[in-house]
């Protein structure tokens, strides 16, 4: 976080998003100022706030991507929510409090990967010894001598019935109906009782044989920690916190649903090694510490992008409350000025996240938000719509432009596609016209115009192989040509 000042921040943006140097400059020095702000004493620190910012600009401009980027370059719990989803708490419908919820269950996820991967090779160590206990148990390990030297199962013998070209059917028969009727009975020889050499012989083997991975195909019955899906599954539908389900399982439904128990799974030695894994991960990890820092996170790092805010701006309703509309924004007033939200974590404040707004605002001016609501977001940027010349920089600058993805996934048919200068250009520009023509969906339109250009190449990929074709000026034209001239049909396509 100290090497990322404000033009670093925005040299990385640019990477994979074109122009809009307004809303990078925005975003980089809200994130630099929480950096600059954890280095203020305690008394200093708590009195400064992050300055909320509202995007004003089209769809297709890179205002989701700008702060999903900026999220993931300072490693902070980010969450993407359209405010149309709620409603006014009292009413059916989502509340805003879950925006918290969500987030800190983004933050929970995200520090128990991180601690996971510091756990893994410990995790995986106990793994290994837990797999070698199954292959050695007494039941097993005589099972497995036999999988090491090809023999069939000693209760069943293949005996093929019928054979018809390549399709041939076995069927298993018990190796007692294999006995001739008229056969004297046979008296089972006494069994041989194993010397402790011969079970030390066998042990070595096997060990070898697991060192090796000569076991992985070789199915094991392993003991799993069974979980308690009932008590999660009241809490999703009361939405009782963890301990409180606990508690309402243990005391309802102790007998018919035992909580905690073990649980046996038959699994490939192979699926078995992820499997323990995980489990064994998950012992090693602190939960409590996982839960502290998680809430840490987010209080101090936590983003929340509020996408379409100005479909809530205006009644939507001619009598009654609007409760999907102002309602809303109403409710939104005390959690971005900062409150404390209660979670089945624990309680979180939300005096420190930053919240980011987005909308088009086609119908309505931001001005039109309530006055409370427009306090909270003081910073406004607007982000321009694409030109001609933004169209063909974003086929060719970002490192996941769409080029080089169609390029990566021709590949795998052995096909080589090539990308000229004039090629790109007409593609851009037939781009920039339909959004000039029709509705502004911004970069959303070249996946159209890239996929309608290459559409006959990716159906008869399997039969261009070894081949190289060139997209050049010609070929758009060849493609699109037709479509861009009929106007109707334009609307329709493209």
């Amino acid at each position: 976080m100290k090497d990322l000042i404000p033009q670093a921040i925005v040299h990385e943006l640019d990477r994979y998003i074109i122009g809009q140097q307004a809303a990078k400059k925005a975003v980089a020095i809200a994130l630099r100022n929480r950096f600059r702000r954890m280095l203020l004493p305690d008394d200093i620190r708590a009195e400064v706030t992050p300055k909320n910012i509202m995007m004003i600009g089209p769809t297709g401009v890179g205002k989701t991507e700008i702060a999903r980027r900026i999220a993931k370059l300072a490693n902070a719990p980010f969450v993407k929510v359209e405010v149309t989803k709620f409603t006014q708490v009292g009413y059916v419908g989502r509340d805003v409090d879950s925006i918290i919820r969500d987030l800190l269950d983004v933050s929970v996820n995200m520090l128990h990967d991180e601690k996971e991967s510091e756990v893994k090779s410990e995790a995986e160590v106990h793994a290994q010894k837990r797999i070698l206990e199954y292959l050695l148990a007494p039941k097993m390990s005589k099972d497995v001598e036999a999988f090491l030297d090809g023999k069939k199962d000693p209760q069943l013998i293949e005996d093929t019935v019928a054979s018809r070209g390549k399709k041939t059917v076995k069927v298993a028969v018990r190796a007692s109906r294999m006995a001739k009727t008229d056969a004297p009975a046979v008296q089972p020889e006494p069994a041989q009782k194993e010397s402790a050499k011969e079970r030390a012989a066998r042990r070595k083997r096997i060990k070898e044989a697991f060192a090796a991975n000569l076991l992985e195909d070789k199915i094991i019955e392993i003991e799993l920690d069974q979980e308690d899906t009932l008590g999660a599954m009241f809490e999703y539908m009361a939405n009782f916190t963890s301990g409180d389900s606990g508690d309402f399982v243990g005391d309802f439904v102790p007998a018919a649903f035992p909580v905690n128990r073990q649980r046996t799974r038959k699994i490939s030695v192979r699926d078995a090694r992820s499997v323990l894994m995980r489990e064994e991960a998950q012992k090693l990890i602190d939960s409590d510490q996982v839960i502290d820092e998680s809430i840490k996170r987010v209080e101090q790092n936590g983003i929340v992008f509020l996408d379409e805010i100005d479909k809530i701006v205006g009644s939507t309703v001619d009598t009654g409350p609007d409760v999907a509309g102002e309602g809303v924004q109403r409710d939104l007033l005390p959690i971005v000025e900062g409150t404390t939200v209660m979670t089945r974590f624990g309680p979180v404040k939300t005096d420190h996240i930053l919240w980011i707004a987005a909308g088009a605002f086609h119908k309505h001016k931001p001005a039109d938000l309530i006055p409370e609501l427009q306090g909270r977001f003081p910073l406004r940027v607007e982000l321009k719509s694409l030109t001609e010349e933004d169209f063909r920089e974003i086929l060719i600058k970002p490192e996941n432009s769409l080029t080089r993805q169609y390029t990566a996934l021709m590949k795998t048919e052995n096909v080589t596609i090539e990308f000229t200068q004039d090629g790109l250009e007409e593609m851009a520009r037939y781009a920039f016209l339909m959004n000039s023509r029709s509705e502004d969906i911004g970069a959303r339109r070249l996946h159209t115009i890239v996929e309608k250009t290459l559409e006959e190449i990716s159906f008869s990929a399997s039969e261009l192989e070894h081949t190289t074709i060139t997209i050049d000026h010609e070929f758009v034209q060849k493609r699109l040509g037709p479509v861009i001239t009929d106007e109707d049909l334009s609307k329709y396509i493209l």
